[in-house]
Formats: C-alpha cells, structure tokens, sequence
C-alpha cells in the first residue's frame, strides 16, 4: 500500500506529467486546426489544455521548447520502426518508412515547423547512422541509382518528408483519392530508389 508520503512526492510527478502531454496534445490540436504557419499562441494551447497559463511557461519557456518536447514524444514510434527496419533489403525499408510517415505524420510536421522557425536541433534523418551504413553496402552492391550514399539519404527523407507534408493537397490537385495516390507514391518511392528484383509489399509492408 501507498504510504502518504510517497503519495504526496508521486502525485505532483504524476499531474506535471499530465499536464504536460495536455500542452503537447493542446499544441498539435491547434497547429492542425490553424495551419502549420499560423503561429503558437502559448495562451491559446493552455487554455486549450485546460491548466493555468503559467504552467506552460513554467514546463516548457517557450514555443520551441514546447515543440521539440511534442516532437521527442511523437517521433518515438516513427524512430523504433526506423531501427527495427535496419538491415532489410532497400525496397522493404522505403516501405516502412513511407507508410510509418503517412501513419503517424506529426513528427515531420513538427520537424518541418521548428526548421522553418530557425531551429537546427530537430534531426530528420530516422536511424541516420545505420541507415547511411545499410546505404552504403547497397551502393557497393551497385543497388543504388547513383553511388552518392549522402545524396541518397537526403533524397529519400526529402521526398517521403515532401509528401506527408503534402499529401493531401497534392491529392487534391491530381485529382485522386489520397489512398490512391499513397499506393502509386510507394511504388514511385521504391523505383527512385532501389534497384532490382522488388522485395516489398504494397500499402504496408509493415
């Protein structure tokens, strides 16, 4: 049983941790409904969140400290799929990284937002340091469309960051269905990237 004092020293824990995912959640809420560039009033996300104002500014100090604390949290799942997708064949782990981005898509908006706002902590290259080594084994094998495993690299999170950012408005001007356009994307991904017999499965080889 819970003796008293340990209560009194979790409890706190307990309500700042909460409190803290209600200012993230509150965060993404209104970057969703006002628009990535609209601006972050941190009044506006705590009041969104239900706590005193002052909290967010006691958790977090600033707009950018609230966004990467939501980005270290959001991208937790998008990274350990990175990492468990190491050493698959070059087909397979642009599936999985394409369908994970479409899936959970908050961390490169969040990503996509702290650069365009100056910040160069927020790293976008998922499991980098495997990823260039997986990379650089296929571009010994001659298995890459150009040996410059940098380049690469850059390509591929350029274009699967491009397209969740603008999935649906390109969907929109195409004149598809999203759905659609994802399984055509992925397959695009794949030829862009990787040479040879395909090794993947469509709309999730997850």
């Amino acid at each position: 049983m819970t003796s008293p004092r340990t209560a009194r020293r979790d409890g706190p824990a307990r309500d700042r941790e909460a409190t803290e995912e209600s200012l993230r959640a509150a965060a993404i809420a209104l970057l969703r409904r006002g628009g990535v560039l609209a601006g972050l009033n941190l009044r506006e996300v705590a009041d969104a969140a239900g706590v005193n104002r002052g909290l967010v500014y006691q958790y977090f100090g600033s707009r950018r400290a609230l966004l990467r604390s939501a980005l270290f949290h959001r991208s937790r799942p998008n990274a350990e799929d990175a990492v468990d997708a190491a050493g698959l064949p070059l087909r397979r782990r642009l599936s999985r990284l394409f369908w994970t981005s479409l899936r959970n898509p908050e961390p490169v908006v969040l990503a996509s937002l702290l650069v365009l706002d100056g910040d160069d902590r927020p790293r976008v290259l998922l499991n980098r340091g495997a990823g260039r080594e997986d990379l650089a084994a296929e571009a010994g094998r001659g298995e890459l469309p150009v040996p410059d495993v940098a380049a690469v690299q850059a390509a591929i999170a350029s274009t699967i960051y491009g397209y969740t950012l603008l999935r649906e408005h390109l969907a929109r001007e195409i004149e598809l269905p999203p759905e659609e356009l994802d399984e055509r994307m992925a397959a695009c991904v794949e030829a862009m990237f990787a040479r040879g017999p395909a090794g993947g499965g469509q709309g999730g080889d997850q």
